[in-house]
Order: structure tokens, then sequence, then C-alpha cells
């Protein structure tokens, strides 16, 4: 990309900032920190900085005084790139960028395209991030979905930021509710009622019994019903509960016929999930299976015990150590019998997967309700020297619920009967758009097809990711779907824009960002773009892509705004300008979709 720019944007900061910096060390500041935020107006220039105000009193000076000082220095300087610097109350310092530097970011953006907002932050740093760890019995819901669209949103923040991420699962894969899906197979997915429930039958008859396709069925809605079912036998009966109680022991000693029966069950789940992450664009690097590490973690604790570091109870359970250096409530670790609990088992894993990668930060994202019992997880790992506490970050998240009649919140709960599958969440969405493609009658079935499913991806990915992670939300469908709201539909929509003006402008690319004069109507438009690196460097620290997608949807309105007032296509020497300006923002939406792990489409 050649541009007739030599001064971007990020260079003019760095230089504003190393002449403030230098200023505040001569003055007497010792390793001052400055800092740049986005100019909450226009008219404020496009950053600000509160070094003076943060630095005044330590000065011995009035903080406006000082950004006043700063200012004239600032300018004295002749900073290519930078137009002017005020001083504005309570001692705030304003930077006005030239136009060439605003002009500069589009070429900038051309030149590194698919890489841009990318950055080195973290490089050198390993992170293994666990997101969507689904129940093995379970389909999965929109609350999943949230789980893993925030957790997948972050392993991509964090390779964008120049790390080496591992993205990882954990399967609990044994217990009573397995047992109690593994019984439903055997009592309700038979062939007939001929066929015996009893497992031995079944070791040599498995056609006997039906398969998720037999019954038109997803093998994750297989293994749900299955669970239903063998959960409804086990209230009914006593005689049903203590045999699936009979089945965890047989598990437990590891019986190969219940061992056999119980792989084929989990399979279904497995199948299920992976076909969900595959239509999602998610994937984990590794899977931990629960069965092959619950035990290591006993060890551990008789290891602490015998340190100090955990106390014995007189009824002999195990006891941690936590309330007075981490203000934290105890909690057990063993029982008295030896059983082992889930911190038990987490504290073996969290070792594995440190001696495993050498992870530098290891994730967990998982709901608030977890949090106390990861926070007690950490601290024993620190006490036991697995890792400090500043390696284990917990990324919490909102619970999603659905939208009342009055639009209020309602939460989901599988017992009343409201809960929402993920996968039909995306087929009525897809449904939607489809009738919509049919009523226009827009493309022939096989394109119709193909633009619904990634257009229902792309609106309910954005429907879920526009909010804070921390926030509680409600899934809206008409507002998923609306091409003039706030929402993945009408992002594709621009982005489609972009492309259908270069393609009448027969435009493959652009080499050279002609010269102008003067900004006009895309002033604002350019101003916008300046952020983009911004705005995903503050999703790397926050660890919270819905930054980058309410970015989207300003960048989207700056666009269009720009194209109601500017004929783009106009044949006058400004036009090759103004179709840089349109490649430049189809690539800031492209950029940003993929961080969402959103595909753009190039019709609608």
């Amino acid at each position: 990309m050649k541009t007739n720019v030599l001064h971007m944007m990020q260079e003019v900061k760095e230089k504003i900032r190393q002449a403030i910096v230098a200023w505040l060390v001569e003055a007497g500041v010792d390793a001052p920190q400055v800092v740049f935020e986005r100019a909450a107006q226009p008219e404020f220039g496009e950053y600000a900085s509160n070094a003076a105000m943060r630095y005044a009193k330590q000065l011995g000076k009035n903080p406006l005084e000082l950004a006043e000082t700063l200012a004239v220095h600032l300018e004295s300087l002749s900073i290519p790139g930078l137009m002017t610097a005020e001083a504005v109350r309570p001692g705030f310092l304003n930077l006005h960028f030239s136009p060439e530097v605003k002009i500069g970011q589009v070429g900038t953006i051309l030149e590194r395209r698919s890489a841009f907002g990318s950055n080195e932050s973290h490089l050198g740093e390993k992170w293994v991030i666990e997101h969507t760890s689904p129940n093995p019995n379970k389909a999965m819901h929109i609350g999943h979905l949230r789980l893993n669209l925030v957790g997948m949103g972050i392993v991509r923040l964090m390779k964008a930021a120049g790390a080496e991420v591992i993205a990882d699962a954990v399967y609990n894969d044994r217990g009573i509710s397995i047992a109690k899906a593994m019984y439903g197979f055997l009592a309700h997915m038979k062939q007939n009622d001929a066929v015996p429930t009893d497992i031995q039958y079944w070791i040599s008859h498995k056609e006997a019994w039906l398969t998720p396709e037999a019954k038109g069925m997803k093998p994750d809605e297989f293994i749900t019903e299955c669970y239903v079912l063998g959960e409804a036998d086990t209230k009914e009966s006593l005689e049903i509960d203590a045999a699936v109680r009979q089945m965890v022991v047989a598990w437990e000693a590891e019986d190969a016929a219940v061992w056999e029966l119980w792989r084929h069950v989990l399979q279904f789940a497995y199948d299920g999930n992976e076909r969900v992450l595959a239509r999602l664009g998610s994937h984990w690097d590794k899977v931990w299976y629960e069965h092959e590490h619950y035990q290591a973690g006993k060890a551990y604790i008789e290891r602490g015990l015998e340190s100090g570091l955990f106390t014995k109870l007189e009824d002999g359970a195990i006891l941690t150590n936590l309330e007075e250096q981490y203000k934290l409530p105890d909690t057990i670790l063993l029982k008295n019998d030896g059983t082992s609990l889930y911190i038990t088992q987490d504290i073996a894993l969290t070792d594995l997967k440190k001696r495993t990668y050498g992870a530098d930060r290891l994730v967990w994202v998982i709901g608030p309700d977890q949090s106390l019992a990861l926070k007690q997880l950490f601290a024993v790992c620190e006490q036991l020297g697995i890792g400090s506490l500043d390696e284990f970050t917990h990324v919490s998240y909102g619970y999603v619920g659905l939208k009342n009649e009055d639009g209020s919140f309602k939460k989901m709960s599988s017992r009343a009967g409201t809960v929402v599958l993920l996968d039909d969440v995306i087929d009525t969405v897809k449904a939607t758009i489809c009738e919509r493609f049919k009523a226009e009658e827009k493309h022939d079935v096989a394109t119709r097809e193909a633009l619904s499913e990634t257009l229902a991806l792309a609106a309910v990915k954005f429907a879920f990711l526009k909010s804070d992670r921390m926030q509680d939300i409600s899934f809206d469908l008409q507002q998923s779907v609306d091409v003039q709201g706030d929402s993945g539909m009408y992002v594709e929509y621009t982005y489609v824009r972009t492309q259908s003006i270069l393609k009448k402008a027969g435009m493959v690319s652009v080499e050279t960002i002609p010269a102008v004069a003067e900004l006009g109507a895309e002033a604002e438009l350019l101003r916008t773009m300046l952020y983009f690196e911004d705005v995903v460097q503050k999703s790397i620290d926050d660890l919270s892509v819905h930054h980058v997608a309410q970015y989207l949807l300003e960048l989207c309105a700056a666009f269009n705004s720009w194209y109601g007032k500017e004929v783009i296509l106009d044949g006058t020497e400004r036009e090759a300008y103004r179709l840089a300006i349109v490649t430049a923002i189809g690539q800031l939406i492209e950029n940003g979709g993929a961080l969402l792990g959103i595909e753009m489409v190039d019709e609608m």
C-alpha cells in the first residue's frame, strides 16, 4: 500500500507520549505513566490525557496550569501529525490530529489487512483457556451458547495479542447422572419390549437397541432423552434407583461390561457436542476426562496434610486453612471416608495443565455460581506450590434468560421447562431469515440455505456478544434479525454495502491513496476509524469482546451516515480516495467480525 502520508497514527501517539514523559521526568516525576483516552466529542480532538491531573499535586501545580504548560510544550516541538494541543478544565490535555494522520490510518488498514488490530502485547505467553465444559448427559442450551461465545472470544483475543493459546474443556464423565443416562438407554432405547433391560444381553445384541439416526434425533438430543427417562425411572422405583447406584459401584470397580456401555452411551454426547461446536466454528485443542484424573487429587491433599497446610478434623475429614491468609471460608478437601470432591480433582487437573503446557496463565470461563469455589481452588493451588494467584483467572458472565411479553428478564429453568436448546435458537433465526429471502424471491435454494445459516450464526453470536459479559441478557429474536437495529444483521448489511460499492466500481484492490486538500463529509468516519486498535486492546485487557461489537455498531452507523451524504462513484478525482475508505471500512468490519467469530457475507 502506497500512501502520501509519512506519519501514521500510532507513531504520532507514541511521539506525543514520549514528549510528555520526558517533560514530566525533567520536572521531577519518577517513571510517569502517560496514557491516552479517546476524546469524548470531535470538538475535543481525537485523544485526551489526564497526565496533568495525575501529577499536578506531586509537582505542586494546579492541574489546569500544568495541562496548559504541557500543551505549549507539545506545540513547540512541532510533532508531525499533531495539529494542536489544548488544555481544558479541570486539567485534561486534548490532542487534535491532522487530516494526514486520519487518512494515513486508511493506508495502514489497507497495508495490514486481516492483521490490522492484532498486536504483540502478550507475545511469548502461553494461555490455557477452559471453556464450554458441557454436561455429557444433556444437549447444550443457550446458557452454554453464551459460555462458548465468551470463551472463544477470549481465545481469539489472546491469539490476536500474540499469545500461544490452548482451548480446553473438561468432561465430568462419571457418577450417578451418567449412570442414569446409561440405564435410560438400556431400558428405553430398545427396538421392542421383548428385549431385556440387561447389560450382558446388550453386549451380545447391540443391534437390538436404537441409534439416534433410527429415532431421527441428533446424538445430543438422544442422550438427553436417555437421561431424562432414566432419572424419571429412579424417582418412580426404588429398585431401579438401587440398580443405577449399583451401576456406579460396578463402574468404580472397572466392570468390563459396564465400561463398554458407558463408553457407548457417552459417545452420543461427544458426537453431538462436536457437531454443535463445528456449527459454531468453535473448538477445543484439548479435552480432559474426569475419570482419568479424579483419583490423583488425593495425593496432593495427603502431601498438604503432612506439611501442615491442611487440618484433619476429628471425624477424619481434611479441611483447608484459608481464612487467615486468603480471607476465604474453609472447605472440605477429602471426606472422612476418603472420598474426593470436585476441588480435590480440580487441584490435580490444574497441576496437570501447568506441567503439560508450561502455561503462564490458566483461565476458567465458568458462571458466577463457581466464583467462591474457584477462589478456594486458586488459593489451595498456591499453597501447594502449583502456581501463584496471578496465574489463575476466573472469567465469569451473566445469566441468559428469555424475554417475557412485557420485555422483562425471565431466567431459564429445567424444571419449569423454559430451557431453550442451542440448536433450536439458531434454527429458529435461520428459518426467519430464510423466509425473508423466500418472500423477497432472492437467491436459489442452495444459496438461500447457505446464506441463511451464516447470517443466523452472525445474528445469534452478535446478540450474545454485544453486551458486557457480566450483564444478564434476554435473547430477542426479532431484534437479532433487524437489519436497521443494533444487530449482527445490521453489521452484515453494512459490509455487503461496502462490497457492492467496490463491485460496481470494478475494483479489486487499492494501491494508492490520492492526496486530498481537506476533509469533507468523511471527517467523522475517519475519526471513528482511528480507534479500532484501541478497542481491540481494551477487549484484550478486559477479556471481553463486547467492546469490539459495540465499536462495529458505531463504525457501521458512521459509514452509513457518510454513504447517505456522499456520492461515492462520481467519476471525479476524489472517487479513488472514497473507494480506499470504503475498502478500509470493509476490512475493519471483517477484522472485527473475525474476533467475534462472525463470518461476513458478500450478498444478502
